[in-house]
Parts: C-alpha cells; sequence; structure tokens
C-alpha cells in the first residue's frame, strides 16, 4: 500500500469513527456538542501544536496534529449533518483558493522573488474582496478570538496592501516616542483609563514596527516570555540549591543569579 493510499485508509476510518461517536449510540458527550462548542477546541489544539513545533519534538508534533485534524474533521461532521457543507465541499474550497493564489505555479504569472509572491497574494486577496461594498468587511476575515497582537497585526497588513502604512521604519519609530510621551503624562495625570488607551496605542505601535521589520510580533512575545521563563527557571533552581526558599531571597540575590542565567543563554 502506498503513502497515499494509506493516508485516505487512515482518513476514511476516522471519519468512520466520528460518526460513530455521534451516532445515537455513540457518546453522549460528543452528540451533544454543537459547532459553537467545537471552535474553543480547535483553537486550542492549535496553539498546542505550535507549542510542539517550538520544542522541535516530532513525536508531540505528530500528536498535536493528530489532535487538529480531530477537531476539524469533527466539526466539518457536525456541518454535514447540518446540510451546510461536506468535508469534500471544505478540501474542493481551499483547492481551488490555492490554485487561485498561486498563479505563478498554476497560470502563466512570472515572479523572481519571494517578495513578489507575496504581494501577488496581498493583490488577489484584495480582488476576492472587491465586490464587497462594506468596507469594514475587509477585515471580516479576520477573527475576532486571535490573541490581540496576531490579530492587530492581520489588520494593519491589510491596511497596508490599500496603501494605508508608514513609509517608513524611521516614522514608526518617531511615533513610539509620541506614544511614549502620552503614556507618561496619562500617568503623571493618573487618569487609568488614559492610561489604559495610551499604553494600548504603545503596543499598537509596536505591532506596526513589527510587522514592517518582517517579524510577527506573537511570535516574538512568545519567544521572549520562553527567554523570562526558563531563566527565571534557573534563578529558582539556583537559590533552590542554596537552601534560600524563594519567598525569603533579595533583589540583589535574585538579580545576580538572573545576570548568571543570561550569560548560560548566550552560550
Amino acid at each position: 500500500m502506498n503513502e497515499a493510499t494509506e493516508a485516505q485508509k487512515e482518513l476514511h476510518e476516522l471519519i468512520t469513527l466520528i460518526k460513530k461517536l455521534r451516532a445515537p449510540a455513540g457518546c453522549p458527550w460528543d452528540r451533544k456538542q454543537k459547532p459553537q462548542d467545537i471552535g474553543k477546541y480547535v483553537l486550542d489544539e492549535a496553539y498546542e501544536v505550535a507549542d510542539a513545533l517550538e520544542t522541535k519534538d516530532p513525536r508531540a508534533l505528530k500528536e498535536e496534529l493528530g489532535d487538529l485534524l480531530f477537531q476539524i474533521l469533527f466539526l466539518a461532521e457536525m456541518e454535514d449533518e447540518l446540510n451546510q457543507f461536506s468535508l469534500a465541499d471544505i478540501m474542493a474550497g481551499i483547492k481551488e483558493k490555492m490554485i487561485r493564489r498561486h498563479p505563478h505555479v498554476f497560470g502563466d504569472v512570472q515572479v523572481t522573488s519571494v517578495q513578489e509572491v507575496k504581494e501577488n497574494w496581498q493583490e488577489i486577496k484584495k480582488k476576492e474582496r472587491s465586490h464587497k461594498s462594506n468596507e469594514d468587511s475587509l477585515f471580516a476575515s479576520v477573527p475576532r478570538c486571535l490573541p490581540a497582537l496576531k490579530r492587530a497585526q492581520k489588520i494593519t497588513s491589510i491596511a497596508s496592501a490599500y496603501g494605508f502604512d508608514w513609509p517608513k521604519t524611521e516614522d514608526i519609530r518617531e511615533k513610539l516616542k509620541e506614544e511614549l510621551q502620552e503614556f507618561d503624562a496619562a500617568v503623571k495625570n493618573g487618569s487609568d483609563n488614559k492610561i489604559e488607551e495610551e499604553l494600548g496605542d504603545i503596543f499598537f505601535t509596536l505591532v506596526n514596527l513589527s510587522r514592517f521589520l518582517s517579524v510577527d510580533a506573537e511570535t516574538a512575545l512568545s519567544k521572549t516570555t520562553g527567554k523570562f521563563l526558563r531563566r527565571f527557571s534557573y534563578v529558582t533552581q539556583q537559590l533552590s540549591t542554596r537552601g534560600i526558599p524563594l519567598t525569603e531571597a533579595t533583589l540583589a540575590q535574585m538579580d545576580a543569579l538572573w545576570n548568571e542565567a543570561k550569560v548560560k543563554d548566550l552560550k
């Protein structure tokens, strides 16, 4: 049995399993679920896939991809039960979209760089949206449930595709300085609402800077958070080794160990 045939067999068996879970004699919990209930599980599993990618553990990645695939197929089955669309409709739709958005592969468009591919992709997306009269629909493809950084970056990327963007990096840096000054003024005045607003403006400006420099803001912050956890774990381990409870450690002791952790990170 070749790889494609084996994959088709396993896919068929997994779909059959899902149908059995949803059948009248199946699992009460699975039968009770509605499409809206599954959304949060799809999101959770997608994040676990991302975590597995970060750890570079093939076994964990295989398992998490399986969990994500199950949720996708489960959701597709539920929509099929409601006569909304089938798994075949989903696959046909994404196949057509990928062909349409890769004219340099499936058509006669010529490209010479990755940047041209990205620009063509955005231009095709613009044309796909052009039949919609409501300008708000430009951002309808950006889910509200996305993490704030990722949502902001996607929204500003769409706006950029229509020419609403900073001319150069230095302009964003100047805007960041301006936002920091406004934040300082809000802190000085002691207005909680204004502090929140100005801090949000700083985050938004940093997202624009990230996008302009081709850095994914969500990924960058996640990596920094991971770095913090790794270094703080070193601090707590070293304190424990020296018989110092974390609650009794001084800031100077923790700072010294933190600096040791930074040196180890660089090696």
